[in-house]
């Protein structure tokens, strides 16, 4: 019997982004409208000597395999409050891109952290696993959740959203990474000496997702990031202008970026964006998905 627990966890899409002026603590209030989509990374928790992390897959290099990584910090924390010993090994195989706006680190802490709770049988409630992913950072919650919520302050607390139909995507890649923290502060350096709203979630946008209108959702869609992420990153204008002269519905980052996403009418034309993509010399990697996806989900664990 292996005594290992594997749980598999989406990335996401952000179809709303919607940011407020700096609060004193540094965080911006937000109205965060996510989406879970079909492309995954497995977390995999095996009892260790110490607690150590390892990684593979598409740009593992770049994931850090110390303390600093949200899902060893979500050993830590589940631990602690248990008084365990966070001896683990954890083991990540990335599908999710990495440093791409699509919320892979917070995907594998939310893993990490449903893995250890059914590895060492704590026990913890859902309303426990959510203050811990809150604690891990403004998108771990929604990493655990899944399908489609609305992410309200600084997008930990969530209200779960309906969503009528699926909604095909793509994503590019590009050929480096963004800092979200970068992202934030040129986002107020370009609003400073502007009255910036309070962030509030759309409602054509909403009744969109909750009728499965595509059309609709293409209409709404909006991200507050996306003007400094192009600042801080302007190549990322030809991807956009790319996908959506090869047909899609709608174009734009993806969170802080630089992943770009284009919503496409149904599989057919998804691929036929992809494929135009590929060939524009504007990304490094193209994938396909659709959502909404479950979130993360235990896919093995040892029999009781």
């Amino acid at each position: 019997m292996s005594a290992s627990v594997v749980v598999r966890v989406p990335a996401k899409v952000n179809v709303q982004l919607a940011v407020g002026a700096a609060r004193p603590d540094g965080f911006h209030d937000l109205a965060n409208v996510f989406l879970a989509v079909g492309l995954y990374d497995e977390v995999t928790v095996t009892p260790a000597d110490e607690l150590r992390v390892t990684c593979e897959g598409p740009d593992a290099g770049q994931v850090p395999l110390d303390r600093t990584n949200l899902a060893a910090r979500a050993a830590i924390v589940l631990a602690e409050r248990r008084g365990l010993d966070p001896a683990v090994h954890i083991h990540i195989a990335k599908d999710i891109p990495v440093a791409g706006g699509m919320a892979g680190g917070s995907a594998d802490g939310a893993g990490a952290l449903l893995a250890c709770d059914a590895l060492w049988g704590t026990g913890a409630s859902r309303e426990e696993l959510l203050d811990i992913c809150a604690e891990l950072g403004s998108d771990v919650p929604f990493s655990l959740v899944g399908g489609a919520a609305l992410g309200t302050g600084r997008g930990e607390k969530l209200r779960t959203l309906d969503v009528g139909g699926t909604f095909h995507w793509v994503f590019a890649m590009a050929d480096r990474g963004l800092s979200t923290p970068a992202v934030f502060r040129e986002f107020d350096r370009l609003g400073e000496g502007t009255d910036i709203p309070q962030p509030v979630a759309s409602q054509p946008l909403l009744d969109a997702l909750a009728k499965g209108d595509l059309d609709a959702l293409a209409a709404a869609v909006s991200n507050d990031l996306q003007p400094a992420a192009l600042s801080l990153f302007p190549e990322l204008a030809d991807t956009l202008a790319a996908g959506l002269a090869a047909g899609a519905l709608t174009a734009l980052v993806s969170g802080s970026g630089p992943t770009t996403a284009f919503l496409a009418r149904d599989p057919e034309a998804a691929e036929k964006v992809a494929e135009s993509l590929r060939s524009s010399g504007t990304c490094r990697v193209v994938r396909t998905a659709s959502g909404p996806a479950l979130g993360a989900t235990v896919l093995s664990a040892p029999s009781a």
